[in-house]
């Protein structure tokens, strides 16, 4: 949600801002905005509805904004339309601070109407403007900005992460986080405050993560963080190793393309350098031999397309380990007052680390006395530092919207954990678990032989993209599958899609089934095809055109019933759903290409989900 950019060096700020906010415009699009100070000009804000090209089209690149020190911003909108006077960043009353916010301010109603009373008015309907208005209240008061941050922060409710100006502090920017990223950058000359890593890797690679509660003051020549009672803190730096290129299209025609096909070796970086010797090395894990004997049971706490991944956990986790395995969406967690103790293993799964509701949910189980172990991309994330163990799925940046890779190694990821942890147990045979690991090889190998040959899901997608509402539906894995398929289909091409486990089409759902209704029927787990195609047959009872997907092993007894076809090949049931999903995205991809979509940036999403 939003994304937030700073830099204070040498060179001319706007070209560098618009460049930052280009590369985050996945965490928000709704509008787009800058602020530069420069001694002639004092400080100057330029802010639009709309695409960052929008903005960079107003000011020419930002050739027409003076000053080597500034803000920007591209929004998500929660409270507040998106419109002009909506964007960031805002402006108090005086004109002297301009502010930029990633958050929620959750007591701002009370804030506002007192600043009213003391006779400040506002401009637009957001929450972030009520910050910008009280820390001039408090300036005026003090002539203090850190003072007058410190105050503001421990006056308001809820996430932020902020990026301020003030023209009376010239060569200052200032920072304070809660509850939303924020990342300092490193150089020689200049400084960089971000979002996101991708929005400075151009210019640095030397970074450090801000924590709750910290402010930071950075100038081209040096970065000072303080905690929330202004003491100094010093900070860990931490080296990003991906290259800038990984950010980029590299020719593709989308980022969500791009990333679909680099599944394959995304998979490998994420699997192979942790087996050796025939085992399953998880070498940051700090969890003991003893510890993982003692845990009765495990809970996956995840959003969106990570919460998919632990319901396909759940199938392969509670087969190993022969543990009761619950999914809870994070959101729901800690309303559902959770049964969680010291002898609960909490697996965390998010793709940034940052997501607002997972990590809220993690301290939660932390709180109950679970022991925490996170499942995460983005290195130094909040998520990965809170957690009691963490491991990375080392997918490198993911930036279209509707994940793909990360999906793909987070699931990875956790088969390895599963793994790992019943060799411990010794839940699993060793003939099997050789059989396993030995498979594993082979899975780049078996994703590449399905990006290979996409024609007939380009066909597909060619003659399915114009209905108004599909099904998925499937049993075990395939079920859990057909959820994250459904999920990329509504997405990306605004299609009504829902995924059903086939055995309760009969409670309810086949009465939605009609003549020309497309179902995408899930038959890839080998032990329930036969059960699989009798599913089939009912809904083609009932008038449905059916779009299968199963293994070659089986492709030839479902096209004896299914109207279409794909096939994938065979591997052990564990893996398969890491070979069933690349098909489903590729279809999903396609119908949105066919529609018309901004595949990209669908409407109303953002990447990172900061705010609850």
């Amino acid at each position: 949600m939003c994304g937030i950019i700073g830099y204070v060096g040498q060179e001319q700020a706007a070209p560098i801002l618009l460049q930052g906010l280009f590369r985050m415009e996945y965490r928000g699009y709704d509008s787009a905005g800058v602020a530069v100070w420069s001694q002639e000009k004092g400080l100057q804000v330029k802010k639009a509805k709309g695409r960052i090209q929008v903005l960079s089209d107003m000011l020419h690149g930002g050739a027409d904004m003076e000053g080597t020190m500034g803000i920007g911003h591209t929004r998500w909108a929660t409270h507040g339309e998106p419109s002009d006077v909506n964007a960031h960043p805002h402006v108090s009353e005086s004109g002297n601070i301009a502010l930029v916010h990633n958050g929620i301010i959750e007591n701002y109603m009370e804030i506002k109407e007192f600043l009213l009373h003391q006779g400040i008015h506002f401009s637009s309907d957001t929450d972030s403007e009520v910050v910008a208005q009280l820390l001039e209240y408090y300036y005026d008061k003090s002539h203090d900005m850190l003072d007058a941050v410190s105050r503001v922060i421990h006056r308001i409710q809820g996430s932020y992460g902020f990026g301020i100006i003030c023209s009376d502090y010239p060569g200052s920017l200032i920072a304070a986080r809660k509850d939303s990223p924020l990342i300092l950058g490193y150089g020689d000359g200049f400084h960089f405050l971000a979002s996101d890593v991708t929005a400075m890797i151009q210019y640095t690679r030397d970074i450090a993560y801000m924590d709750d509660g910290e402010i930071a003051v950075i100038t081209a020549n040096s970065i000072q963080v303080y905690n929330n009672m202004l003491e100094p803190v010093k900070k860990e730096h931490q080296h990003v190793a991906w290259d800038v290129s990984a950010a980029e299209k590299g020719g593709y025609p989308h980022f969500m393309f791009k990333e679909i096909m680099e599944q394959p070796e995304a998979f490998r970086k994420a699997v192979f350098p942790r087996i050796r010797d025939g085992r399953v090395a998880l070498d940051d894990l700090k969890l003991t031999a003893w510890q993982i004997r003692d845990f009765n049971k495990i809970d996956i706490i995840a959003c969106g397309s990570s919460y998919h991944v632990g319901m396909v956990g759940k199938y392969n986790l509670e087969r190993l380990l022969r543990r009761p395995v619950e999914v809870f969406l994070a959101s729901e967690f800690r309303y559902c007052d959770p049964l969680v103790d010291s002898k609960t293993l909490v697996i965390v799964i998010s793709q940034s680390g940052e997501t607002l509701d997972t990590m809220a949910a993690m301290r939660e189980a932390k709180r109950l006395g679970g022991r925490t172990l996170a499942i995460v991309n983005v290195m130094g994330s909040s998520i990965a530092r809170e957690a009691d163990d963490v491991l990375y799925t080392w997918a490198g940046p993911e930036i279209a919207v509707a994940t793909t890779k990360a999906y793909s190694t987070q699931l990875a990821v956790l088969d390895l954990l599963g793994l790992y942890l019943a060799d411990v147990l010794g839940t699993v045979e060793p003939e099997e678990y050789e059989a396993i690991l030995k498979e594993a090889y082979t899975i780049p190998e078996k994703m590449e032989s399905i990006l290979a040959k996409t024609s007939d899901i380009q066909y597909f997608a060619s003659q399915y993209f114009n209905h108004n509402s599909i099904f998925f539906i499937g049993r075990n894995l395939d079920y859990a599958m057909g959820l994250e398929g459904s999920l990329k289909l509504k997405e990306i091409s605004y299609i009504h899609s829902e995924a059903y486990a086939s055995g309760e089409l009969k409670h309810g759902t086949i009465s939605l089934i009609e003549k020309g209704t497309l179902v995408v029927a899930l038959a890839t787990y080998e032990p329930l095809f036969d059960k699989a195609m009798s599913n089939v047959v009912e809904v083609k009872a009932r008038g449905a055109e059916v779009l299968a997907l199963t293994t070659e092993n089986f492709r030839e007894k479902m096209e004896k019933i299914a109207d279409s076809v794909i096939s994938v090949p065979c591997t052990h049931q564990i893996f398969q759903p890491s070979l069933g999903v690349v098909p489903l995205q590729l279809f999903a991809y396609y119908v949105a290409l066919h529609r018309g979509c901004d595949i990209d940036k669908p409407r109303n999403l953002a990447k990172s989900v900061t705010v609850e």
